[in-house]
């Protein structure tokens, strides 16, 4: 008999501390069957891991998801996004819109490190697995039964589902707590517009415009929602569920003139939406050029019809930037944008 053993059976069993010790087998044997069972581990993290209490969402409970992460990930310290939204005929070609609009950070004043920031919300498996290859925040909206690959042209059947899809998705981001700036990949961004946009904690709403009035404050302006920023409080969420809940007695209508009745009937006032109308001399479009390309922050090629149009006058545009960033303070003085040949013959044809 060895030492050890000796040692062992010369010494009285504790009976007590063998029950205790089955006991404890027993529970860590029913912990590890529970942790190897899928379905009960995977609805206890949904439950339990991943839910999170948004105070300004009516005292609802969200729970995280793959959006939380992906929105979590391209987040400011302050909970603030810059948002846009693909599909497959946004991302293919020679050179795509997607690739334009990211031509726009790469070459615009202060507006590389904004690419941290952007989240490219991908409608289709081409557009996503795109994003990836590209090594952006990316993240692949689920929509059952619906395919928003192809080309939308502007207010067909199809184009009018996918920006009601948006405004669906857009306010979901704002009950997850997260305020965001959308735009369009149709809009380029030339120079860092944060410090253009109003700091007031007390605006809600900033949106660009097709046609600026010169009043900030004016509801006379013709608003587009290709680019806006909007905080997450319970006002914005309010705007959104009421925006959304007309979609279905507005055939024929796109979301944006929706908006616009909406703001005509007196919803922004009776909401308490503080909403601030963006000047085109700094938020500029095809509707309306600026007229000083030391002041833009962004161009919008709306008034336009197809996607080829836009790239082909949105490139028109990054030429005449380069020409902007290479001339003297003489030419500067001269400087005219090009003419937006395309888009105008879009509705031609």
């Amino acid at each position: 008999m060895g030492k050890a053993q000796q040692i062992y059976m010369g010494q009285p069993r504790n009976l007590v501390c063998d029950a205790v010790t089955f006991v404890l087998l027993v529970c860590l044997g029913f912990l590890v069957i529970g942790l190897l069972s899928p379905a009960k581990n995977s609805s206890f993290l949904q439950f339990e891991r991943f839910r999170i209490k948004p105070s300004n969402t009516y005292n609802m409970t969200i729970y995280r998801d793959e959006l939380d992460e992906a929105l979590a990930k391209a987040s400011t310290p302050h909970k603030t996004v810059i948002i846009a939204i693909v599909n497959k005929a946004y991302v293919e070609g020679d050179k795509s819109m997607l690739d334009l609009f990211l031509d726009g950070f790469w070459l615009g004043d202060d507006t590389r490190r904004l690419l941290n920031h952007l989240l490219i919300v991908a409608a289709d498996q081409t557009s996503f697995e795109r994003c990836k290859f590209l090594h952006l925040h990316c993240y692949k909206l689920k929509t059952e039964g619906v395919e928003f690959a192809g080309e939308k042209i502007y207010m067909s059947d199809d184009f009018i589902k996918m920006m009601w899809r948006r405004t669906s998705f857009l306010g979901t981001v704002l009950k997850f707590g997260y305020s965001f700036v959308f735009t369009d990949t149709d809009v380029l961004w030339l120079r860092n517009p944060f410090p253009v946009l109003s700091q007031d904690e007390s605006i809600d709403l900033q949106i660009s415009t097709d046609s600026f009035n010169g009043n900030q404050s004016s509801e006379s302006n013709l608003i587009n929602t290709g680019f806006y920023m909007i905080k997450s409080n319970e006002k914005s969420i309010k705007l959104f569920d009421a925006w959304y809940a007309r979609k279905g007695g507005s055939a024929g209508l796109k979301e944006q003139d929706v908006l616009l009745n909406m703001m005509r009937e007196g919803l922004f006032k009776t909401l308490g939406l503080r909403v601030r109308f963006l000047d085109t001399l700094y938020f500029s479009g095809f509707c309306q050029d600026s007229r000083d390309v030391r002041n833009v922050s962004t161009v919008h090629a709306n008034c336009c019809r197809s996607i080829g149009a836009k790239v082909t006058d949105l490139t028109s545009v990054v030429h005449d930037w380069k020409r902007f960033k290479n001339s003297g303070a003489n030419e500067t003085a001269k400087f005219a944008w090009s003419r937006h040949t395309a888009c105008e013959d879009s509705w031609r044809h």
